[in-house]
């Protein structure tokens, strides 16, 4: 029989009394907690001007944008009809269903409203933001291989799993193929990116390279990945996942023309 099967792990964690602690609860939780360690650990390395009082309500203000922007891009993106016939349904988070895509404009949209307050540098906090969010994507892809969700299509490759959900047919494991490219490989890139004096004093160069190097892997990606069941294909072959991808391509190039050509280095 062709590929491994399915390690049969339990999306839950574990309890305590009646409440249930679940891995992908938890991948969102370590990822913030995490970042919020490490963005703290660079405001002290490269003496940034926001104190760690500040760094408190940016991941405040952060988390609020990841639930409610991931939340509402899935109910628009994903969730069908069943999300406006019943609309209460988008405050079910218990049952899981966050989009990426809609997290990000949750995520630039509490950035801009927290950089008002503090008179920050808007793009300065994003590429401050964007060298750790890799983390939590790895951790968000390993949580969906747990939960036995959005696995790849069928293949005869020899290191395919077999999922109870996907009908015990051999699957891309694109959980951990999305996991790879747009968590570890990301957060090397952009890491070694971040050193280089020149790219860190423009602001928005990080920022730009972490959307579009998203953009580019999640279109190469979603060729190994099923698409959802409710939405399937677009234009005879396209996923919403790779629609979706595409203007954060334009916006990253968009960016990074600017800053190259028509911007100096700021202090």
């Amino acid at each position: 029989m062709i590929g491994f099967a399915y390690p049969e792990i339990s999306p839950i964690m574990f309890s305590i009394g009646p409440v249930a602690v679940r891995w992908y609860s938890m991948a969102y939780l370590i990822g913030i907690v995490v970042g919020w360690w490490l963005i703290n650990r660079n405001v002290r390395l490269n003496n940034l001007v926001i104190s760690k009082a500040q760094v408190e309500d940016l991941i405040f203000y952060l988390t609020l944008g990841i639930i409610i922007g991931g939340r509402l891009g899935y109910a628009m993106f994903y969730g069908g009809a069943e999300m406006w016939v019943r609309p209460w349904r988008i405050l079910e988070l218990w049952k899981g269903g966050m989009s990426f895509h809609g997290g990000v404009v949750g995520v630039v949209v509490a950035i801009w409203l927290f950089s008002k307050k503090i008179k920050y540098n808007f793009l300065a906090l994003t590429d401050l933001v964007v060298l750790y969010a890799p983390i939590g994507i790895f951790l968000g892809r390993v949580a969906n291989f747990i939960n036995d969700e959005l696995w790849g299509r069928v293949t005869n490759v020899s290191w395919a799993v077999r999922f109870p959900s996907g009908g015990y047919l051999p699957r891309h494991p694109s959980q951990i193929y999305e996991g790879i490219m747009e968590g570890v490989l990301m957060f090397i890139i952009l890491n070694i990116l971040w050193k280089i004096p020149s790219v860190r004093k423009k602001h928005g160069i990080v920022s730009s390279l972490f959307v579009m190097m998203y953009g580019i892997f999640r279109i190469l990606l979603e060729q190994y990945r099923e698409p959802d069941a409710q939405l399937g294909y677009f234009f005879g072959g396209i996923t919403m996942g790779q629609m979706l991808s595409l203007p954060l391509i334009i916006t990253g190039l968009l960016i990074l023309f600017s800053k190259i050509f028509y911007s100096t280095p700021e202090k």
